[in-house]
This record gives structure tokens, C-alpha cells and sequence, in this order.
């Protein structure tokens, strides 16, 4: 996590396509494209044109590591975009993962994060195994490779009794393109058809980039391959105790015209919105966001209080990636190179701030300086979550729980830190009936509740957390 961020950061998004009259590196050069926001530190894509396989990655965004289009021509491609959590974010890691495998070439590319990890390393290491990366991706990737079967889903079904943890996966070999789901369901990923072909991908934004109609969610515990056939699939076949599927997909992650699990992103986040008015109705004279996450919860608040809607803060969309040292100055100036707020929307003005989330509560203070600086009157902060209390352990970058604000501070104290009126963080229940196309006991609220849908071995992922 950034330190001049302050926000939950998902690990990647993954895209796969199958397609024999669809150019399959640009295809998924779009794909990725649209599924960038879930990654900013590298991209990769990997294209077979049924004999041979090439992989290209680099660190960057997708434009900055594609300014010329991979030349190898092939209908089968998959790609990835990253946000490290488990692995350092140096080149070796970018994925997708390519290696020799037994019945040829193997590549692949991983959302999630296995909480397993240390064990299986070890257990690969002293078979003989080495390691080029830091990922638990490469995990994945050697099991399946070197599993004892030739049929690629029962190697894939053999992987799915050994790893534990998040995980959605795009594989393809020389023949044919794999997609599997952990069986808890904790990351998306959605099945899309074009003419002639078909799509895997974290969101459906990717589908509609690429001009593909959306069939359905890959199920959790499902395992799918696209070939010439068309999408054969089969279920891994021991279920999970209960699902977990991530509520903070819902809240941040995905983009607002996501459709996920069955759930629109953006009417989940208007009802969100809409939730905060019936738990707070705070008087004001205009509702404003912090761009861009808060944007259609805030919109939520003013449609359901009848309180106007202005753009406050401007967001500096050109500012790019930045690394900053974790000093207080360096913090706050950041902050203002991203935004910078509106005088006339705010001068004078009682205001009532959206924003989805307080992680350490750095940025919600240097945010209201900001505002009161420009002559605010009153500033009442409403969150579109509960209060961030624990850490995730299933695909997202969080602070260790010491670093979390809500894990050792009070609703109260929060407020009084970050220099607000009042502060209200939106109800688990509000959350859960915000999301409504999905049953709350399938959801993960783990980072609110500290309910983790299974156990985290050793108390923490190989230690990254406390």
C-alpha cells in the first residue's frame, strides 16, 4: 500500500481468449487495457498460435509496456495485469508465468493470494524444484506443470486439493485455454463469448472492450476449457464450507460498469450511497466525493437526501504512479498533486464527504485540510464500509493490523484524527443489503469482522501480517 494512498490495493486482473479469427495479441492487449485499474506495476501477455508460445511482460502500465504490439500472430492469448502483494514487484514477477511442462508449453496468470504458500515452496524446493520468482504464482504453475496425469484437468483438480487460499487462474497451452475459480470464490472471473471464440476475465468491462457478449460467471470450484469444441466444463468437486466472495470488490476494486456475480457494481455502490443517508441524515448543503472511488456512493447520498451533488476535488488524472517516502510532508504533498479542490464548491459551504474507505486515515486528514483550507464550513465524512479492522489474507494489499486506524481507535477518536465534524462509517448490514443480488452468508467480510471464511495457517500469511 501506497504510502501516499491510504487505500486497498486488489492484486491483478487476468484475461484469456480463444479466438481463430481474432488476432489474439491485441485482443488481449485490449483486454488487459480494460482491466488496468486492478494493476498499475506491470503487464504481460502470452500468444500461441497453436505450435509455438511466446511470452512479453514488462514493468509499467499496458500502454507503457506495449507501445509496439507483440508481432506473434496466434488465437490463443492470456494476459495480466499486477499489483504485488506476495512477491516483490521486480521483473521476474511479472506475470503471465511460461515454462516447459511435460506434455509442452504452459503458461499462466494468477489472482489471488495462497495462504499456503511457505509450506508448498518448501515441499517443491526440497524435491529438487528452483525458483525464479518470489510469487506464489510460480507454485501454481510448477504443480500443474509436473502433475502426474495428461489430461490438464484432472492435473488441475490435483493442484485445487493442495493450495489454499484465493485464487482465480487463466492457463493456456498449444490447444486450448483453462480458467478455474478457488471453490470459496473470493476473486471474479466471468466467461464471455465473441463470434467465433470465447473470453475469460476478472471483469466485463474487458468483455465489452473486445466486442463480447457476456455468458456467465465462472461458478467457484469451477473449472473451464475453451478449445475448438467450444467451453467444456467440470466442477473440482469437494465444495467449501461456505463461500467468500470479496465484499471489497463491491465497495473499490472493480470498475463501476462491472457486473459481478450477478450484482452491478454501480447500483450496489448507489445503494451504498442510499444506505448512509437512512444511517446518518446529516443536514449540509452540498455532498461531494473523493474522486474517484467515492463518486457513485456520493451520488447515492444526494439522490436519496435530495442534498445536491458538486464536484469538489478535482483529481489530476495525468499525475501517474508515484513513490513516495512515508514522511508527513512528502504525504500531504502528494495528496495535493492528485487533488485539489474546487474554492467555489466549497467555500462556505456545510459538506458532507463520501469517500469508500479509512485504511491508516493518513489521506481522510490531509483530504479535509485541504478543504477547510479553501473555506469549508463544516465537513461530515461518511464511509461507504465499516470500519477496516483486519487484515485480508485472500488477494489484497493491506496494512498489518497495527497499521489499520479502526483496529486500535474508536469511531470517535478516528474523527477527532482526521479533523471532521462527524464521521460515519457505513453499517455491515447496510453493506450487505447494499449488495443485494448476493446472499450476505456467501460474502467475505473478514477485513470488518475478523470472520474468515477458512483458517489462515500459522496466524498470518508466511508472517506478511500480524
Amino acid at each position: 500500500m501506497a504510502a501516499c494512498d491510504d487505500k486497498f490495493h486488489e492484486e491483478c486482473g487476468v484475461f484469456a481468449i480463444y479466438d481463430r479469427n481474432r488476432p489474439a495479441a491485441l485482443e488481449t492487449y485490449y483486454g488487459i487495457f480494460s482491466l488496468q485499474h486492478r494493476g498499475q506495476e506491470s503487464a504481460g501477455i502470452t500468444v500461441s498460435d497453436g505450435h509455438t508460445m511466446e511470452t512479453f511482460r514488462g514493468m509499467g502500465l499496458v500502454t507503457e509496456v506495449f507501445r509496439k504490439l507483440p508481432e506473434k500472430e496466434g488465437f490463443i492469448g492470456i494476459g495480466h495485469v499486477r499489483y504485488s502483494t506476495t512477491g516483490s514487484s521486480i521483473p521476474s514477477n511479472i506475470q503471465p508465468l511460461q515454462l516447459e511442462g511435460a506434455e509442452g508449453p504452459l503458461a499462466l496468470a494468477h489472482n489471488g493470494n495462497l495462504v499456503n504458500t511457505k509450506v508448498l515452496r518448501n515441499r517443491l524446493l526440497q524435491s529438487g524444484s528452483t525458483f525464479q520468482t518470489t510469487m506464489d504464482t510460480e507454485i501454481i504453475i510448477k504443480l500443474l506443470a509436473h502433475a502426474g496425469t495428461a489430461v490438464m484437468e484432472d492435473r488441475i483438480k490435483g493442484v485445487m486439493d493442495e493450495i489454499r487460499g484465493a485464487y482465480a487462474v487463466v492457463a493456456c497451452t498449444n490447444q486450448a485455454v483453462y480458467g478455474f475459480r478457488d471453490p470459496f470464490g473470493y476473486r471474479p472471473m466471468a466467461l464471455g463469448k465473441t463470434e467465433s471464440g470465447y473470453v475469460l476475465c476478472s471483469e466485463t468491462p474487458a468483455l465489452d472492450a473486445i466486442d463480447a457478449e457476456f455468458v456467465r460467471d465462472i461458478l467457484p470450484g469451477e473449472i473451464v476449457r475453451v478449445d475448438d469444441d467450444g467451453v467444456h466444463s467440470t466442477m473440482y468437486g469437494k465444495k467449501a464450507p461456505r463461500l467468500g466472495i470479496c465484499a471489497f470488490e463491491y465497495i473499490y476494486f472493480a470498475r463501476p460498469d462491472s457486473v459481478m456475480n450477478g450484482q452491478d457494481i454501480y447500483e450496489a455502490r448507489l445503494s451504498m450511497g442510499r444506505h448512509l443517508w437512512e444511517e446518518t441524515h446529516y443536514e449540509g448543503d452540498v455532498v461531494m466525493s473523493v474522486p474517484d472511488s467515492g463518486n457513485v456512493a456520493a451520488l447515492g447520498y444526494s439522490h436519496a437526501s435530495g442534498i445536491p451533488y458538486v464536484e469538489g476535488l478535482l483529481k489530476n488524472k495525468y499525475m501517474g504512479r508515484t513513490f513516495i517516502q512515508p514522511g508527513q510532508k512528502q504525504r500531504e504533498r502528494a495528496v495535493r498533486m492528485k487533488l485539489n479542490p474546487i474554492v467555489m464548491n466549497v467555500k462556505g459551504k456545510r459538506i458532507i464527504l463520501v469517500d469508500d474507505s479509512i485504511v491508516r486515515g493518513t489521506t481522510s486528514g490531509i483530504i479535509i485540510r485541504l478543504l477547510r483550507n479553501a473555506g469549508a464550513k463544516e465537513i461530515k465524512m461518511c464511509i461507504s464500509s465499516p470500519p477496516v479492522r483486519f487484515p485480508c489474507f485472500f488477494g489484497i494489499d493491506t496494512a498489518q493490523r497495527r497499521q489499520l486506524v479502526a483496529a486500535s481507535h474508536s469511531e470517535e477518536e478516528i474523527c477527532k484524527m482526521i479533523g471532521a465534524d462527524k464521521l460515519h462509517y457505513l453499517s455491515q448490514k447496510g453493506l450487505a443489503e447494499s449488495i443485494s443480488r448476493i446472499r450476505a452468508k456467501d460474502m467475505c467480510f473478514a477485513c470488518f469482522d475478523g470472520d474468515y471464511p477458512e483458517p489462515v495457517p500459522g496466524g498470518g500469511l508466511d508472517g506478511m501480517k500480524e
